[in-house]
């Protein structure tokens, strides 16, 4: 019978979120064998999927960062346990740290940038060093994403809200940058951070979606009319899907900033570009929302050791 050791015992309950004696039970069952401890567990009901991790890094920062010379972008996320670490200076420094690693990195995935040599130490790979920072801060950490942008014709802009909350990056097209058009980007980074558009433009939207969309908001415009005719559901639909697209699509948002507060973002980047003698335009940008997607779960991890030594 193969010995269960306190590793494979820690590795069953991030993979199951089962408690510790559980997790050291299931293993002795099915003879050391992973995956048979996963499925002993799920039989038992003691874990809900193979997948929920039992100590849950849905806080954290995102970190953004920014070539020199304004050409090249990166915005990393790294979760932690608690809001607490995420605040830590030296876990905002290991986030600072990650970004510099992120932006000279060209792996195709997560799996290739975990294996990469740290750039601080190259004894080392991202991954190790991961696990040192979760020995020194005893929480458990996760590099959860980064991308890199880069703008061939123009410049990439930054900004983090909330001291890491949500961090975005802008890249746009701009033969001759200024401070004005650089300000200009700034703002735009600001509005994506506060209403959260999901394309540049229309162009960018998939007739699939569109199509998908009609159906779902004619549905919903014959439940809400089932007496009307085709001609006037047509008109509720488009309508609906018009004002949903305005959402959606950064150029067409009325600009957080606008003095009448009727100015599209397009508009204001057109005015912007008309001062500038240039040409602007957004082509792309990526926001990142701290934790977005992931499952918060609160534990009190004291008592939970408490229990587990009968006190």
């Amino acid at each position: 019978m193969a010995a269960v050791t306190a590793a494979m015992v820690k590795e069953l309950r991030e993979m199951t979120g089962a408690g510790m004696m559980d997790c050291k039970k299931a293993l002795a069952q099915t003879d050391g064998d992973m995956d048979k401890a996963v499925d002993f567990l799920r039989e038992k009901g003691l874990a809900a999927s193979a997948k929920k991790a039992g100590r849950i890094a849905a806080e954290g920062i995102a970190k953004t960062l920014v070539s020199e010379d304004g050409k090249t972008g990166v915005v990393v996320e790294v979760n932690s346990e608690t809001d607490f670490v995420a605040k830590n200076a030296d876990f905002q420094e290991y986030v600072g740290q990650v970004a510099v690693q992120a932006m000279n990195s060209d792996a195709a995935d997560m799996d290739a940038f975990m294996s990469e040599k740290w750039y601080l130490d190259d004894s080392k790979t991202v991954a190790e060093a991961l696990s040192g920072k979760v020995a020194v801060i005893g929480e458990n950490l996760k590099i959860r994403r980064y991308e890199k942008v880069a703008a061939d014709n123009g410049i990439v802009v930054d900004y983090v809200h909330a001291g890491g909350k949500i961090g975005v990056l802008v890249v746009a097209e701009c033969p001759a940058v200024n401070d004005d058009v650089k300000e200009a980007l700034k703002n735009i980074a600001m509005q994506i951070a506060a209403l959260k558009p999901v394309y540049v433009n229309r162009s960018e939207i998939s007739e699939e979606f569109i199509e998908k969309e009609k159906e779902i908001l004619m549905v919903a415009a014959k439940n809400e009319k089932p007496d009307a005719n085709e001609k006037v559901l047509t008109g509720m639909v488009m309508g609906r899907l018009n004002k949903e697209l305005k959402e959606f699509c950064l150029v067409d948002q009325v600009y957080v900033k606008a003095e009448d507060g009727k100015q599209l973002v397009g508009k204001y980047l057109e005015e912007v570009a008309k001062k500038a003698g240039t040409t602007l335009a957004v082509t792309k940008f990526v926001r990142y929302e701290t934790g977005e997607g992931l499952e918060k779960k609160n534990e009190n991890f004291a008592e939970e050791v408490a229990k587990q030594m009968g006190m």
